[in-house]
């Protein structure tokens, strides 16, 4: 069985920073691609970043040059470093993956509350 574990989140100021964590644990044949997505209270989740197989990352456009999505491919884990947060930024943030079992499969974490006071 797939499972995320995800670490990481909390409150901080606007213009402060926060790390998330997101493992996968379980056999995988291989992860097509890691992430995260983030939902606030009356909104859809989103894409935040996400970062493929072979690195390729993308981001969505209101966090570019602010958060930086890696990965540890030996681990099967991402990291998500958020700098310069902003209170538009609060949202419970959600780990994603697609992997290989061969057949395609996908698993979310139970997610991580980010709050950012002004």
């Amino acid at each position: 069985q797939v499972q995320l574990v995800e670490s990481g989140g909390g409150l901080v100021q606007a213009g402060g920073s926060l790390r998330l964590s997101c493992a996968l644990s379980g056999r995988v044949s291989s992860i097509v691609v890691m992430g995260w997505y983030r939902q606030a209270p009356g909104k859809q989740r989103e894409l935040v970043a996400e970062i493929t197989g072979t690195g390729r990352t993308n981001y969505a456009d209101s966090v570019k040059d602010r958060f930086t999505l890696s990965r540890d491919g030996a681990r099967n884990t991402v990291y998500l470093q958020m700098n310069s947060l902003k209170p538009d930024d609060t949202a419970v943030y959600y780990c994603n993956a697609r992997y290989s079992l061969p057949l395609v499969g996908s698993s979310w974490g139970q997610g991580t509350q980010v709050t950012v006071s002004s």
